[in-house]
């Protein structure tokens, strides 16, 4: 998008919308007057989230409950959109899902699942969303929400960062491929945010009922920011089309200390690992 423009009349399209990242985006972009076409594999949470929309004046003429690692489903969806409405503006895939676990603990459908829905349900919405974008010659914005865990070595996280990192290098590539279309690509790489992702990932080998285990959880979603915190930075950068926008500072400066002191990152990644397993594994 161009640098300073606003949503009104914009057509977003938003996966998973009924909560989290993805709701709050939503909502923000509804109080601006964008025009949304959303989705979610909650049905009842996103009817909630289209009810909020068009409280706020949005008009909301596509919605659907679907799961966006079956490209079939995204396919028809957005035959269905495109052959009642021009094509989108902005396309920001924000559904995800999480699992931790070191490789031994991980079972095969842990890795199976993390790039189906990570990795592969965004490239089934860029394949059936962004050729018309191209095709109409309007520009416009991918945004891809990656993660801290697609930039930096996050203890456990293994299976999860094979998805974001992932999608951080596609949207690497798309960012110059598509430049030329004058369509902006954004990647976004939040660290904690407070959604249901936190009291639901999955930690493989580890039962998430012990109480040492929940107190580092609940230690882990202190530091969280608010999914409209979050919203509102990722709007924020993609008015500027910036490629990495950050939704708190403690990850940028992560990041830059990854990028320009190695192997002190190194030792304090090793040390953070050590930490994580004697958290997370329950007293027997």
């Amino acid at each position: 998008m161009a640098q300073g423009s606003d949503f009104r009349g914009k057509r977003c399209f938003i996966t998973g919308a009924a909560s989290g990242i993805g709701r709050a985006t939503a909502l923000a972009l509804a109080a601006q007057g964008a025009e949304l076409y959303l989705t979610d594999r909650d049905g009842d949470g996103l009817a909630q989230t289209v009810a909020d929309a068009q409280a706020l004046g949005a008009q909301v003429p596509a919605h659907r409950a679907l799961d966006i690692s079956d490209y079939d489903q995204v396919a028809a969806f957005a035959a269905d959109i495109h052959a009642a409405h021009p094509a989108m503006d902005v396309v920001m895939n924000i559904a995800g899902i999480s699992a931790w676990g070191t490789v031994d603990q991980l079972t095969h459908q842990h890795w199976r699942s993390m790039i189906d829905v990570n990795l592969m349900g965004p490239i089934h919405v860029i394949e059936t969303f962004v050729p018309p974008m191209v095709a109409a010659r309007r520009g416009g914005q991918l945004v891809n929400v990656s993660s801290a865990a697609g930039i930096v070595a996050l203890p456990w996280h293994s299976a999860y960062s094979a998805s974001k990192y992932g999608l951080r290098g596609l949207s690497e590539v798309l960012r110059f491929d598509l430049a030329r279309h004058r369509i902006g690509v954004s990647v976004v790489v939040p660290g904690a945010v407070k959604t249901g992702l936190v009291q639901t990932v999955q930690i493989a080998g580890v039962d998430r009922d012990d109480p040492d285990v929940q107190k580092w959880v609940d230690r882990f979603a202190g530091h969280a920011v608010s999914p409209e915190k979050a919203a509102a930075k990722i709007l924020a950068g993609v008015r500027r089309n910036r490629f990495l926008i950050y939704t708190s500072a403690d990850i940028r400066a992560l990041y830059a200390f990854k990028r320009v002191a190695w192997w002190p990152y190194s030792v304090a990644m090793r040390q953070a690992n050590v930490l994580f397993t004697r958290a997370l594994r329950p007293r027997r």
